[in-house]
Formats: C-alpha cells, structure tokens, sequence
C-alpha cells in the first residue's frame, strides 16, 4: 500500500483551519437583529439604550443628594434585571484631521487658514503621546420567555450544538409579537426612570445595533472599514468651525 501523498495531509490542516475559523460565530448568542431589538437564539430578546452622562461632581449637594434618592427609587421600581454597561473605546481621529487640513486648503483668509493648520498639528502631537479614548455607557433590557426545564441530556447537548436552527428560528418569529410588546413596556419604564434622575437616553435603532457589535468583535477592523452609511469622523463643522 502506497503512503498517502503529503499534498492531501496538508489539504485536511487547512480545512480543519478553516472550520474553526467559521464555527466562530456559532458561538455568539446573537441570532439577528430587527425592529430595533437583537433576537437570541435561546428566544430572548434585548433592547440597548444609549445614556448621555452628567457631570456629578459639578452639582450641589443638594442636587447630588437628589440624584442618589431618585436612582434608589428608580432602582426599587425595577422587576426585572437590567445590564449597565461603560465601554471606552479608542477614537479614530485620521478622518477629523483630514477635513481639518481640506478645510484650511480652502480657506481664503490667511489668519484663519494658517490657525486651522497649527490646531490640526497641535490635535496630532498630542495624540502621540497621549490616546484620546471616547466612553459610552449603554443599558441592556432582557425580556426572556420561560422555557420549560431541561433534561441534563439536553443541556449537555445544546452546549457541544451552539448551532442555530430553523425550529429555533420559527418559535423566534412566533413569540416575537408578543415579547417585544413587554420589551416596549419596559424601555419606556426604564426611559422614565432615568429621565426622573436627569439623565436622558435614547434606544438604539436597528443600524446603531449592527454597528455597535461590528465595533465590539471587530475592534481593529472597525477603525479601518466602516460599515456602509455610516461616518466614522467627527464633523467639523458641527463641532469645531
């Protein structure tokens, strides 16, 4: 018996390489995302609001002793577990510098082109020595339905099979009317409660959802391709000019 030819050894590696890499997502809880929610694949359903901050150590104490009673009671009012979430992020700041630089070419008044100039160079000194890093603060809104008990046979079973299927996806679309009615409820119980303690927030649409986890499991790729429609830069014009 011949031995096997080498060529077809190295063929089973890069298969096998191949496979890993594209079972990866298998293993996101996430199935998809649609009328601003994202769908698990366990048939949960989530809503993400995103929260401006306010700047505690600048109220009174008056106003600081308000917003620890208002969070207390808000906190009280709640039935259900809610995610607070801070994430920060490095800011890509290269398509800021670009406009900046494309907005002083084209700058008639001499003064006013070479200050546009020296802020852009002064904005890039200082973030080599120093990243200029953006934070977000999200809360996650859970609405899960009660799935009967499972057997430890079938646990062990949905652990080694992450994979989707079309039953799963059916009962999604089953329960989905329903489940996102008591979503909506409790988004606006969460919205009142925040706005009640002066913070505001707004929940995030179907895009923003897609484009926040591209950013989460991307984190390199995402600086350097962007997602369609979308602008990664700040705008000049709203913010500087």
């Amino acid at each position: 018996m011949s031995d096997p030819k080498p060529t077809s050894a190295k063929s089973s590696v890069r298969q096998r390489k191949k496979s890993a890499l594209a079972s990866t997502q298998r293993f996101l809880p996430m199935a998809e995302v649609r009328n601003d929610t994202v769908l698990l694949k366990n048939g949960g359903l989530r809503a993400i609001l995103v929260v401006e901050a306010l700047n505690f150590n600048l109220k009174s104490e008056t106003e600081q002793a308000g917003i620890i009673a208002g969070y207390e009671a808000f906190v009280n009012t709640i039935s259900f577990p809610i995610q607070i979430v801070i994430r920060s992020s490095k800011m890509n700041i290269d398509p800021y510098l670009t406009q900046l630089r494309s907005i002083a070419s084209k700058q008639q008044n001499a003064l006013l082109r070479e200050q546009t100039v020296a802020y852009a160079d002064f904005i890039e000194r200082l973030i080599d020595v120093a990243e200029i890093m953006q934070k977000r603060f999200y809360v996650s809104i859970p609405m899960d339905m009660v799935p009967r008990g499972k057997t430890l046979f079938e646990q062990f079973f949905g652990w080694i099979s992450p994979d989707d299927s079309a039953a799963k996806a059916a009962q999604r679309n089953r329960d989905f009317g329903q489940g996102s009615k008591v979503l909506r409820d409790r988004v606006n119980l969460i919205q009142t409660g925040l706005e009640n303690i002066g913070l505001t927030s707004r929940r995030l649409q179907t895009q923003e959802l897609i484009e926040l986890f591209y950013q989460i499991y991307n984190p390199q790729t995402s600086q350097e391709q962007k997602m369609p429609g979308t602008d990664g830069g700040l705008n000049v014009a709203k913010n500087i000019l």
